[in-house]
């Protein structure tokens, strides 16, 4: 099976990648296509144990294949970094546990040859079985201090040829400037891959907009898609920037081996996904055993749908 593509970056961490990534997933699970989430290389600390097995993905994605209806698998997270704090992180990859680097020995000695590899494989198990992939990227694509090994943004949607959008959080301010800024810092075969851009977390009335959005089209000759606005929701944060601490970040992942030795439980899916609690994987320490996420996911997607030309992005970019 040829799958069909789609991948989503933004112009900074928290721009909304993870939850836009869900509710396309859900949209196109809800027209009928097989679809599956996938993302490269995670750094988060927020992590689904896959039942019946030892292996781990990253939370996000296993919400993502709740919004596709499918099972998580370590396919779909081939590379997982959990830190620990002083630049260490604990790699996984395929879901298992690989070794601790250091953020240098990670860039020089691993993500090019060997993690690079190990993502295309697993991408490639993907596409023998799901119909549309819609690809997460990590951060930005233009931090230029790493952009030569950044697997997660524009390397890897190079090599698998994915059209891409870029998303853009407005609730935090300058996020004109991000779009163009993010543009420009991209080389020509990388911008040529962005097809569009959609706007996220706007508070009031779109027409304010419009100036600033023609202005930015005229610039960077890639079209608006849609300006999606502040959804409040009950699915589980996982970005880092959506927490109360980066030092509590810190804290939990120094704790990260002892919490590991010392976690017996067998989490299963989805209800895993349904609660949290401060023993399993970092979760936040927030009781959401009562809330349904399949209906947070559907409530969410349809609110997304309502805001984005699916239209265009379905025929027009995916194809």
């Amino acid at each position: 099976m040829k799958s069909r593509l789609l991948m989503i970056q933004g112009t900074s961490s928290g721009a909304g990648k993870s939850m836009l990534v869900t509710a396309l997933c859900r949209i196109l699970t809800n027209k009928g296509f097989k679809v599956a989430p996938f993302k490269s290389q995670n750094m988060s600390s927020f992590t689904y144990k896959i039942e019946n097995t030892d292996k781990v993905i990253a939370n996000a994605q296993a919400i993502q294949a709740l919004a596709c209806r499918a099972t998580p698998d370590s396919n779909m997270n081939p590379i997982l970094l959990k830190p620990i704090g002083n630049s260490k992180s604990r790699i996984y990859t395929n879901g298992e546990f690989l070794s601790v680097m250091e953020a240098k020995d990670y860039y020089s000695d691993f993500v090019l040859d060997k993690g690079l590899r190990i993502a295309l494989d697993a991408f490639g198990e993907l596409r023998r079985k799901y119909e549309i992939i819609i690809l997460e990227g990590a951060g930005s694509p233009a931090e230029i201090n790493i952009q030569k090994y950044d697997v997660a943004n524009m390397i890897f949607a190079k090599k698998v040829n994915a059209p891409v959008i870029l998303v853009s959080d407005i609730e935090r301010g300058g996020c004109f400037a991000s779009i163009l800024g993010t543009m420009m810092l991209l080389n020509p075969s990388h911008q040529r891959l962005v097809k569009g851009i959609i706007i996220n977390k706007f508070r009031g009335d779109n027409t304010i907009l419009f100036p600033a959005i023609k202005k930015i089209e005229s610039k960077i000759s890639k079209p608006f898609l849609g300006i999606i606005p502040k959804i409040d929701h009950n699915i589980p944060k996982e970005d880092s920037l959506d927490r109360d601490s980066n030092d509590n970040e810190i804290r939990q992942g120094q704790k990260e081996r002892e919490r590991e030795r010392e976690n017996k439980n067998k989490r299963t899916y989805p209800q895993s996904i349904k609660k949290n609690d401060k023993t399993n994987d970092h979760q936040e320490a927030t009781d959401q055993s009562d809330i349904d996420i399949d209906k947070e996911i559907s409530r969410f997607a349809e609110k997304v749908e309502s805001s984005i030309n699916m239209d265009h992005i379905l025929k027009k970019i995916i194809g």
